[in-house]
């Protein structure tokens, strides 16, 4: 079988999940879902992993479903369909709920599914000339597995505007709706990759998986005296925690802070995730 998803994991604790099917722009089909089902799976267990970059081969980020495969699933029987989708959707769940920091860089076309991958890192970065779509119901379909997260992402009132016209967008777009933090010029991409990873890799890898737990825990719940409790709880915690102290002690001491959580040996700043071409197709 074609290997469409690799992964590597580099001294520092920086895994890449990198989508290698370029030439059809890294579109998925059921076998390219189960790749990244897979690879999470092993990443998740990975307690080595403090950084996750989602990158992608060749000109595109992700071009969405495959052609192919929405031929096959048009024939298949209403059953078959929902197993079929139940599987990306547990895959973009298990992305979205990836224990340590994910970030996502876009270049070239982020389409369908592509969008959904992006809205479930917790950082995203483009090239300039990326281009986003959620163009289903152009096809009489929906965004439904993506939904809830591209939701989350961009808020309802974008959502259905992009759910509704099935529109391209730019990069500046899909930033000043949310769905991305910042663009770049098509040639710097990896380079502010590994800058913002750098700057990651900083903080306590405990503080950063505990407080991805908080905001899942708060995210669009109103404050009431539970939350206010459970706030803090969570800061308790982290005062009270190896990290917490080591961390106030280091910046006391104006010293770097020496992670107990860490597992990685050595920090190499100028170590790079794979490149990828940056140009639209």
């Amino acid at each position: 079988m074609t290997d469409y998803v690799q992964t590597t994991t580099d001294a520092r604790g920086v895994s890449t999940l990198h989508l290698n099917r370029p030439d059809k722009h890294n579109a998925f089909d059921d076998t390219v879902i189960s790749q990244l089902q897979t690879a999470l799976d092993q990443l998740v267990n990975d307690a080595q992993t403090r950084v996750l970059c989602v990158t992608a081969a060749g000109r595109s980020f992700s071009a969405g479903a495959d052609l192919a495969w929405m031929k096959r699933s048009a024939n298949y029987t209403h059953a078959e369909n929902q197993r079929d989708a139940q599987l990306l959707a547990h895959m973009l769940h298990t992305l979205n709920t990836f224990p340590a920091v994910t970030v996502a860089a876009v270049q070239g076309a982020a389409f369908g599914g592509g969008t959904g991958l992006v809205a479930c890192c917790d950082i995203a970065i483009a090239a300039r000339s990326a281009r986003f779509a959620l163009s289903e119901v152009k096809l009489g379909l929906v965004p439904g597995t993506i939904s809830p997260y591209v939701l989350a992402a961009m808020g309802e009132r974008q959502a259905r505007r992009y759910f509704l016209s099935a529109e391209q967008f730019d990069a500046a777009e899909a930033m000043r709706i949310g769905l991305v933090h910042n663009t770049v010029d098509d040639e710097t991409l990896n380079d502010t990759l590994n800058s913002l990873v750098t700057q990651l890799l900083n903080a306590s890898p405990a503080a950063q998986r505990h407080t991805k737990t908080m905001i899942a825990s708060f995210a669009g719940r109103p404050v009431t005296d539970d939350i206010r409790k459970a706030s803090a709880t969570h800061i308790a915690d982290a005062r009270a925690s190896t990290d917490g102290r080591e961390g106030i002690a280091a910046f006391l001491e104006k010293r770097q802070a020496a992670w107990v959580s860490a597992t990685n040996t050595a920090h190499q700043p100028e170590a790079s995730p794979p490149s990828s071409d940056t140009h639209t197709p």
